[in-house]
């Protein structure tokens, strides 16, 4: 029988970017919160001088143990689906912080067009226009009303960079200045400039100058050591959990971390839930924490998994359409890069930092017209300089010996003499690609594992084509001796990585009918139950997410509080 302790005022589920906020922003107000977290502790001292590629970029030291817990994937309904046991396609971030601590940093407010992007496409091209199996629906929330929790969340990270020519309006600028600029990005600039493109700086969480936040957070700038990706930050540079967020929470007296605590079940009794049921793994002790109100802050795959096996919320029937937990996952389409070859330039592509890049948004969302394409919405295009680490960049030209004396010295000629202008596409869900629980395989606790269905659609691969070209185009004027481009979208694979923005499953919206939670993020089904995170989207923009979770976080808690204060739905 579990051990039950005392009822608290929340509960939080995972102690990520989501759960940091709501900690941070709930303990400041006097509520007691508990916090969850099935990994273990970290902290920035653990990465002094760690710059380990082997161990933290291919041995995946900061990610969950797949033979724990994993997902399993199929393309189709018709096929059954496996179990992945090697990481490839994304990246699941464990212990304290979660994903926010190996992120590189990229932080893109997602377009006006997003948050209503079924009305604007039917205004703008008819109903024609949106496949029958399209699954895209408006957000329940604008990009105007989303913008102060933006800027509130820029300025706890103190987010580096220079406003977007063809984003949202903003209440204010970023809170530091955009960062170094190399010569490669510096190029890339000026030759987009005389496209009649218009590039800017990436935004970026790691810092361009020393900077301390409205909560008193004070942390160095960024040194440009490369190491982001797969990363922690040893000089807490690069904004995350660990050193944002939780230590506002922490310093209240009112917060108690508790990690190794696995979530299995929201308990609940009708319309409210009750608390959690969690095993201690270091005891294997199974505990009760009943709680006032119930958070759910994992990552993506795990919001829908603990709802499904919690029976909270209506699961999604692809058949008929119909229900809301598992609909509308997403992912991203990254085919699109073109490689650029120079004999006579050499660039240093060893150091830099991991949003360290120029970008542009001239074929992204509806910034373009779209009547004449197979597709809608589009990509950010930017070229990078994230610090190429030797194992995993090797970059050489086609046609290049796989080994021997030419392998080697083609090596060492092209690794600072290649860049890559790639794009970061959008997403759009279909009725077929939906999360469920799979009927065969389980976790090491006997719990059934999260399954994931869904395959590339014509609409990303047309996407993909179109986008390829226009990558092609901005290196050929950056005046590249070879280009290569991935020119065709493949049929998706779990096993390559290609990226971490796995998006929907729980989605929010307007109607109960057709998402999860309102535009709080609270359940319409459990009304003191909230699920944050990229879970929420009903579909991937050409970014990263990692912004607009932490914006929807922040809303997610103002409506948390109001929630404690009066009950009720909040509208």
């Amino acid at each position: 029988m579990a051990k039950k302790l005392p009822k608290v005022d929340v509960v939080v589920i995972g102690v990520g970017w989501g759960g940091g906020i709501i900690a941070s922003e709930l303990t400041k107000q006097g509520l007691h919160v508990v916090g969850l977290e099935r990994g273990k502790e970290r902290k920035t001292e653990d990465y002094y001088m760690v710059h380990d590629e082997l161990r933290y970029a291919l041995r995946y030291e900061l990610m969950q143990d797949l033979s724990k817990e994993t997902v399993t994937f199929r393309s189709n309904e018709k096929v059954r689906a496996l179990p992945m046991r090697q990481y490839g396609s994304f990246l699941l971030g464990d212990n304290l912080g979660g994903s926010g601590v190996h992120w590189n940093g990229h932080t893109f407010r997602f377009l006006p067009y997003d948050f209503q992007i079924r009305t604007k496409t039917l205004e703008r091209y008819g109903k024609n226009k949106i496949p029958a199996d399209m699954t895209i629906q408006d957000w329940g929330i604008t990009y105007d009303e989303l913008e102060p929790y933006y800027d509130k969340f820029e300025k706890t990270c103190g987010i580096s960079g220079e406003e977007n020519p063809l984003g949202g309006k903003r209440s204010d600028k970023y809170p530091t200045p955009p960062m170094k600029m190399s010569p490669q990005l510096v190029m890339f600039r000026d030759v987009t400039k005389k496209m009649n493109l218009h590039p800017y700086a990436l935004p970026s969480a790691n810092l361009s100058e020393p900077y301390t936040n409205p909560d008193g957070i004070a942390r160095a700038a960024c040194q440009y050591c490369g190491f982001c990706e797969r990363f922690g930050c040893e000089y807490g540079a690069k904004a995350d959990p660990v050193v944002t967020v939780i230590p506002v929470a922490m310093k209240s007296g009112k917060f108690e971390l508790r990690t190794h605590s696995n979530v299995r079940r929201i308990l609940h009794s009708g319309n409210k839930a009750t608390g959690v049921l969690y095993i201690d793994t270091t005891t294997g002790e199974e505990i009760e924490q009943p709680a006032d109100v119930v958070v759910l802050t994992s990552y993506v795959f795990n919001n829908a998994r603990i709802l499904l096996m919690s029976k909270l919320g209506k699961p999604y029937d692809a058949a008929s359409g119909t229900g809301v937990i598992g609909k509308n996952y997403a992912y991203q389409v990254l085919k699109g890069n073109a490689s650029g070859f120079f004999e006579n330039k050499e660039f240093n592509n060893f150091a830099g930092a991991g949003a360290l890049a120029m970008c542009l948004d001239d074929y992204n969302g509806d910034n373009f017209d779209h009547s004449d394409l197979k597709f809608i919405h589009g990509a950010n295009i930017s070229i990078s300089n994230f610090g190429s680490r030797p194992i995993q960049n090797n970059p050489v030209p086609q046609g290049t010996p796989g080994w021997g004396k030419d392998f080697k010295a083609a090596s060492l000629k092209y690794y600072n003499r290649t860049l890559s202008v790639g794009a970061q596409g959008a997403c759009m869900p279909f009725r077929h690609h939906y999360l469920d629980l799979d009927p065969t395989y389980k976790d090491s606790f006997g719990d059934p594992l999260i399954r994931l269905t869904f395959d590339f659609e014509d609409q990303d691969r047309e996407l993909a084509r179109y986008l390829v070209g226009r990558c092609e185009e901005i290196m050929k004027e950056m005046g590249a001796d070879t280009v290569v481009a991935n020119k065709e979208l493949g049929p998706y694979d779990i096993v390559p990585y290609q990226s971490t923005h796995n998006t929907g499953g729980v989605i929010m919206g307007a109607d109960p009918a057709t998402s999860a939670v309102n535009s709080y993020l609270q359940m319409w089904d459990a009304e003191n139950v909230f699920v944050v995170g990229a879970s929420a989207f009903p579909h991937n923009s050409g970014y990263n997410p990692t912004d607009t979770v932490g914006a929807l976080a922040y809303r997610a808690a103002e409506g948390i509080l109001k929630y404690s204060k009066k009950g009720g739905m909040l509208v």
